[in-house]
Parts: C-alpha cells; sequence; structure tokens
C-alpha cells in the first residue's frame, strides 16, 4: 500500500437524519472527540464548524454537504454530513452515492420521521450499510424502545440493539453496552466528557440478559461457528460477538441500534467505536463495474486497491473564490498525484489535475496525491460537471452517473441595474454547475432568465447566495409551479415546410407518428424511415426540431414528457433540403400533432406529513382538503397525531405559515415530491388561459 494507513482503516461514513435529528450537533461531538477539533460548537448558537455558511448559521440548518477527516483508533473516518430539509436532497443523493456506510440518526421522541425514511430509502438504493442511532435520549417523550419498533415496521430493518439507554428524559443517566455487559454512566454535570464504566444495576439486569440474548441470537444466524456455541449454552468472546455484527452489517443483514444523547456527550464514543468495529472499508465494499455503451461491450470492473488502474466519480462541483472550480472526488481505485494527466471518460476529455486538496468543512489542506478509498477535492479539471467520471486514458472505465430529481418550482429573475445585469448570467451559471436540481434558462419570448428549484427554500438558498456571494442584486417574481404537458391520443402527421426566397429556398417534409408513453418514460424518438426518402443526414435535424418544440409544449408553454415520436415518411428536394428546414419541419409538424392528439397538463404532486396536536386535528385536515389534498393516513404518535396525505404542489405555497396560523404554531410539515398527475381539466383551461393572456401583454 502506498497510503499512510491500509485500506481496510479507512471508513467513509455518512450522517443522515431528518431534520432537526441532530446530525450536525453529532458530528461536532465526534469532531471533538476524535480530537480534529478542540472546542465544541453549537448548531443554535452558529459556532459549528460543519454548518459554515452564512444561512447555515443564520437558519440553523444544513444546507451543503460538508465533508472532513478524522480518525480513531488508528483508523481514518471520512465523514459527510448531510442536509435533513428536503429541498436540499441532491446533496443527501450526492454524498450517499460514494459512502461506504452511514450512520442513521433518529430522534428519541420523534422516532422515523418523514425525511429520515427517504434518507433510508436513498441508502438503500446504493445498498449502504448502516448504524443507527437514537439521539435526544434527555429529551421529554424520549422512548429508545419505541423508535426500535418503527425502524423495524416503517422501514423494514433487522434491527440489532447493541446498547439500551439506562432511563430517558431527564434520568437519562448512561447507556448499557450489550456486547461488553457493563454499564456506562456519564457524571460530569456540565459536559459529561467523564465517563465511568461499571456493573449493571440490579434493576436492569433482566432487560440487559434480554437484549443480550436477542444480539446473539441474531448473529448466530449469520455465523454458524456462534450458533454452535449458543445452542451449547458458550459465551462467544466479545471479539468474536463484534467480528460476526460486523459480517452481518457489511452484508445488510442487520442494523445495529444504539442509545445517546450528542448535546449532551452521551454515547458519542461508543458510536465512535461502532463506525470502526462494524461500518465497511472500500476493501469490504463490491468491486465497482463500469457501464457500457455498446451491447456487446463488456462491462470493467476495478477492485478498490490502489494496485487497480485509477478511477474515481465526482460527486460534487464548488466555486471557491480563492482556488476556482473545486471538483469533490471519490476515490475507487488506484491513485493520482498533483500535476498528473486524467482521462474524464463521461465527455472523452483528457484533462490536467492542478492540485489535490484534502477537506475539512470549509477549510482545506493542499496533499500531493489520493489514493483508493480516500475522498478529496481537486482543481484544475474545469470542463468536468458533478456526475463524471475521471480515469486513466489506457484503462478507461465509465462508472453510472448520479441521477437527480427533476426540480418542479420556479421563479422569474432580473437583474436590479445594468451593472448586475452584465454579472447574472455568470453567477447563474457558476451556482448550476454546483447544484444539480437547479436550473437555468431563458424564456425565448420574454428574454426572462428563470431558475427552478426542489421548493421554495431551495430557491430563496440560492437567490441569497447570489447576492451575498456574487454580489448581484436581482428582482424575483412569484414562485410558480413546474408543470409538464403530454397526450392522451396518438395521432399521425404531415408538414411541408416550403419557403422560396432569393436564390436557394428551403423544404423539408416530414410525417410523424406521436404516440403516448407511461409515466416517467421521458421522450423516445424512432426513425422508421425506409428507402431513404429523407436522407439519413437530415435525420437528427428532425429530431432537434422535435424537442425544440418540446421544451415549450404547444398546449401551454411547459415541457412535453412522456412521449414517443416515430419518424415514418416523408420528401427532400436535391437542392432546398437543408438542416434548417427540417429541424423547421419537424417542430411544426410536432406541434401540430400535439394539439391534435388531446393535450393535457401535468402538475406535482407532493407527499405532505403534519405532525400536530389532537385539538387541531380537524383544522390541519381541512386545510388539506381544502388544497385539493387526499388524506391518506392518520396515526398517533408519542401523544401527538401524524397526518399523511397528498396535494398539489400549486396549492401548497406558503402552507408552513398557514399551519402556523391555524395550530398556533404547534404543528409541524414536510413535503416531498412523488409524482406527476392531470391537472383537473377547469383548472388546466384557466392555466392555459393566463398564459395566453400573458403572451398577448407582451
Amino acid at each position: 500500500m502506498s497510503t499512510i494507513l491500509p485500506l481496510n482503516k479507512v471508513r467513509n461514513i455518512g450522517i443522515m437524519a431528518h431534520i432537526d435529528a441532530g446530525k450536525t450537533t453529532a458530528t461536532e461531538r465526534v469532531l471533538y472527540y476524535s480530537g480534529k477539533i478542540h472546542k465544541v460548537g453549537e448548531v443554535h448558537d452558529g459556532q459549528s464548524v460543519m454548518d459554515w455558511m452564512d444561512q447555515e448559521k443564520e437558519r440553523g440548518i444544513t444546507i451543503t454537504s460538508a465533508a472532513t477527516t478524522t480518525s480513531w483508533r488508528g483508523h481514518e473516518i471520512n465523514i459527510i454530513d448531510t442536509p435533513g430539509h428536503v429541498d436540499f436532497t441532491a446533496e443527501v443523493e450526492r454524498s450517499l452515492r460514494v459512502l461506504d456506510g452511514a450512520i442513521a440518526l433518529f430522534c428519541a421522541v420523534g422516532g422515523v420521521q418523514p425525511q429520515s425514511e427517504t434518507v433510508w430509502r436513498q441508502s438503500e438504493k446504493y445498498n449502504i450499510p448502516k448504524i443507527a442511532f437514537v439521539n435526544k435520549m434527555d429529551r421529554i417523550g424520549a422512548d429508545y424502545f419505541a423508535v426500535l419498533k418503527e425502524i423495524e415496521d416503517i422501514l423494514g430493518a433487522n434491527v440489532l440493539p447493541i446498547t439500551i439507554p439506562i432511563g430517558a428524559e431527564d434520568n437519562f443517566r448512561g447507556i448499557i453496552d450489550l456486547v461488553e455487559m457493563k454499564a456506562v454512566y456519564y457524571d460530569d454535570p456540565l459536559l459529561n466528557l467523564k465517563y465511568e464504566e461499571t456493573e449493571i444495576p440490579e434493576d436492569m439486569k433482566a432487560l440487559a440478559e434480554e437484549y443480550r440474548k436477542l444480539l446473539i441470537e441474531k448473529v448466530s444466524e449469520q455465523d454458524e461457528e456462534l450458533f454452535e456455541m449458543y445452542i451449547q449454552g458458550k459465551q462467544p468472546s466479545q471479539q468474536k460477538i463484534r467480528l460476526a455484527i460486523r459480517d452481518a452489517t457489511v452484508k445488510m443483514e442487520v442494523v445495529p441500534v444504539m442509545a445517546g444523547a450528542a448535546y449532551k456527550n452521551k454515547g458519542i464514543r461508543r458510536l465512535l467505536d461502532a463506525i470502526v468495529d462494524y461500518l465497511p472499508s472500500p476493501q469490504d465494499r463490491p468491486p465497482i463495474i463500469g457501464i457500457t455503451r455498446k451491447e456487446d461491450e463488456k462491462a470493467p470492473a476495478r477492485q478498490q486497491s490502489d494496485d487497480e488502474p485509477f478511477a474515481a466519480l465526482i460527486f460534487k462541483v464548488v466555486t471557491d473564490k480563492h482556488r476556482g472550480k473545486l471538483s469533490f472526488i471519490r476515490v475507487y481505485s488506484g491513485s493520482a498525484q498533483a500535476g498528473s494527466f486524467v482521462y474524464n471518460s463521461t465527455i472523452g476529455k483528457k484533462q490536467r489535475i492542478g492540485r489535490i486538496f484534502q477537506i475539512h468543512a470549509n477549510k482545506i489542506e493542499s496533499k500531493e496525491s489520493i489514493y483508493a478509498g480516500e475522498i478529496g477535492a481537486i482543481v484544475g479539471i474545469n470542463e468536468s460537471s458533478t456526475g463524471d467520471t475521471i480515469c486513466q486514458e489506457n484503462h478507461p472505465i465509465l462508472l453510472e452517473a448520479i441521477e437527480f430529481p427533476q426540480p418542479v418550482v420556479f421563479v422569474s429573475v432580473k437583474p436590479a441595474s445594468r451593472s448586475d445585469r452584465d454579472r447574472l448570467g455568470i453567477s447563474l451559471a457558476k451556482l448550476a454547475q454546483e447544484d444539480p436540481t437547479f436550473m437555468v434558462r431563458t424564456n425565448e419570448e420574454t428574454g426572462e432568465t428563470v431558475i427552478s428549484g426542489m421548493g421554495e427554500l431551495h430557491l430563496e438558498i440560492l437567490l441569497d447566495r447570489l447576492k451575498r456571494e456574487f454580489k448581484v442584486v436581482t428582482e424575483v417574481g412569484v414562485p410558480q409551479v413546474s408543470y409538464r404537458e403530454t397526450i392522451y391520443n396518438r395521432t399521425v402527421e404531415t408538414t411541408k415546410y416550403i419557403k422560396q426566397t432569393g436564390g436557394h429556398g428551403q423544404y423539408a417534409h416530414v410525417v410523424i407518428d406521436l404516440e403516448p408513453l407511461p409515466e416517467g418514460k421521458g421522450f423516445e424518438f424512432n426513425n422508421k424511415i425506409i428507402g431513404g426518402v429523407i436522407p439519413k443526414e437530415f435525420i437528427p435535424a428532425v429530431q432537434k426540431g422535435v424537442i425544440d418544440a418540446m421544451e415549450e409544449g404547444p398546449y401551454a408553454g411547459y415541457p412535453v414528457v412522456n412521449v414517443r415520436v416515430s419518424l415514418i415518411d416523408g420528401s427532400f428536394h436535391p437542392v432546398d433540403s437543408s438542416d434548417m428546414a427540417f429541424r423547421t419541419a419537424g417542430a411544426m409538424c410536432f406541434r401540430s400533432a400535439f394539439i391534435k392528439a388531446g393535450p393535457k397538463l401535468l402538475e406535482p404532486i407532493m407527499n405532505v406529513d403534519v405532525t400536530t396536536p389532537e385539538d387541531y386535528l380537524g383544522a390541519v385536515t381541512g386545510s388539506i382538503v381544502s388544497k385539493r389534498g387526499k388524506i391518506l393516513n392518520m396515526d398517533i404518535k408519542n401523544g401527538t397525531r401524524v397526518v399523511k396525505a397528498q396535494a398539489p404542489l400549486a396549492e401548497m405555497f406558503g402552507y408552513t405559515n398557514e399551519l402556523r396560523n391555524v395550530t398556533s404554531g404547534r404543528a409541524s410539515a414536510s413535503m416531498t415530491f412523488n409524482h406527476y398527475e392531470v391537472v383537473p381539466y377547469s383548472i388546466a383551461e384557466e392555466i392555459v388561459e393566463k398564459k395566453r393572456k400573458a403572451r398577448e401583454k407582451r
């Protein structure tokens, strides 16, 4: 090995949870106990190391995933603290894509909350082994065992408690370690930095024995030798149990669960031990498999080792005012040195790495090399983007890119002054490069700049960054829904585009077959031309024309989705036909066919989860129903009501403020995108009419 530490001593982990479960606080404690920082920073006073952006300090929430590296018991731990707010789900998605393990944090009062369920599902998609940490055991209403059941019932996890709490709420004094069968008491009245390991108290021995038996039973199912010892009544060693837990965790057969209170410094050392003992190293993960671009091509594979050819994935891009474009990478195999050349297999370009950095939140340290299993940042590869693969040119591999959800909210922005106008385009392009769920386009008719994102808060933060970081002041329109257009029926349409001018004219004749596709299928273009009635070189121009027309749909001016276009016939002129003529004909034909095929408008439908006291249940359900919402389920949880519903995004702008008013500030809500659904005809007609009048005014 070329690295300082062997690869089996490396842990790449993320901390994920619902908003306010205590992710950043837990990360700060982990950094403090492992010696990375020497003063504990708090989220509520804006002093946390990981929440370094001004907006994060002001709002007390995590907006961008922050990376850092620390060490514990001779192991290197690369940590990514991810956001909990649903508007920043892309940050979670790209972080999980490059991690080997994760800590799923749950509030001991709130349990499995909507966003904790979302990030859990994201981690399952990438086969990420997890440890669960039930935080805030010192809060009123804390119930460790109820949270265990929720993790099992709602998330379908095979939970394996490895610690249980001693007391709860104000009486939370410590934990019982079920592997060592010891009680751990935290006796420092202020910071609990000191702890004492003693015998298990008499009144908890029966409960500890019960959960110890459960632990041995569950890991015995995965370990034959341990199972033999268990049925013979022998007590396995602590090391044997730890190895069995590790093996089962890495294989995702169990999820070890621990109790603690990060803010009060309880349970953090045991959590660090569990990261080292149970979460996988890069060597424990399967080889990475490249994707192929040809059907008969064999998919290349790489073992996660320094001895393999270099391969890394760019999972994040940020603009640093001092160093320019920083590309965050996870190295899967091989190594790279500052000043060396790499090959971007996504775009097919050779690029030079300028410098390599190790990251600690917003501070970076220069280093000469980066090796398999490491996470770091590089400068110099300016043409690369999030999701690109960089590798050795003579050993190319293309890794699967990261999929991001489509934005559902947009606003128009315009510069407040002429000087702002010059900087607006450049600044927005930099922000869009950093955030794949933030999109920028120009409205061809009005010349307006339109920005799209995952929610009101998402766009609010980005516009605030535009003002603070890039010194660009803008006038912002009202947030609007990003509708989509599609069709009900199939139709065949013919268009001839003939234009006579001085010299050469323009001629193109196309016949297309337009048909609807199922939800989520996007767009397909098929070339069914036989006998060369349209020359091959003009076919891409027809496709481009169709795509042009789809960007602003013929029905209401929104993007078109879920359609298949087949080019089935046409003709050309040997002199007057051109790419431009066929591109124009393709767009005209598509627009005409679309209107004849029965257009329909689609709107984003959101999952809405509201937690409210019983007294306000009627007001909450009434407000949701009044917004064309559907109540799906109502549960009782810790004495409060949890309402699960679905509602159109168009009706939910400003809902947080409305909910605060109808419940005197005692209810909370979260929203996540679920699917697109047909807008009722009467409402769709209103939207189309508004669009028409807006066009006429221009």
